[in-house]
């Protein structure tokens, strides 16, 4: 059976980048070589893959890449290290603020910021 895979890469300047493949090894070592002069990732090498997340069809791959494509980079650290206690917490607060009128912030303690940074 064939995979697809959603990939968050850590990228050297602390950013995050969301990918979905069909072969995850070479994906990696094409971002990792700068295969790609046009790639997010090319003047961001080195790269780590912090996450990867295997789907049966392309169409699930794609709704979830789309997903967490528009996720702040804290929640998708919260994702790739399992701390779903964040990723709960940084879920709660967007659907708050984008609720709330009067424009409530809504953020984790800074011990679970500095916690997860990398």
């Amino acid at each position: 059976m064939k995979y697809y895979y959603v990939y968050i890469l850590h990228c050297s300047d602390n950013l995050t980048h969301t990918g979905i493949t069909d072969n995850l090894s070479a994906s990696y070592i094409a971002h990792q070589q700068g295969i790609d002069s046009r790639s997010f990732t090319y003047e961001r090498r080195p790269i780590k893959l912090l996450f990867h997340q295997s789907f049966e069809t392309i169409e699930q791959a794609i709704y979830f890449e789309n997903k967490i494509k528009d996720w702040s980079e804290k929640k998708k650290r919260a994702l790739a290290f399992g701390k779903l206690d964040l990723f709960q917490i940084l879920t709660e607060c967007k659907a708050v603020t984008q609720l709330d009128e009067e424009n409530v912030i809504c953020a984790p303690s800074v011990n679970h910021t500095q916690e997860y940074s990398m």
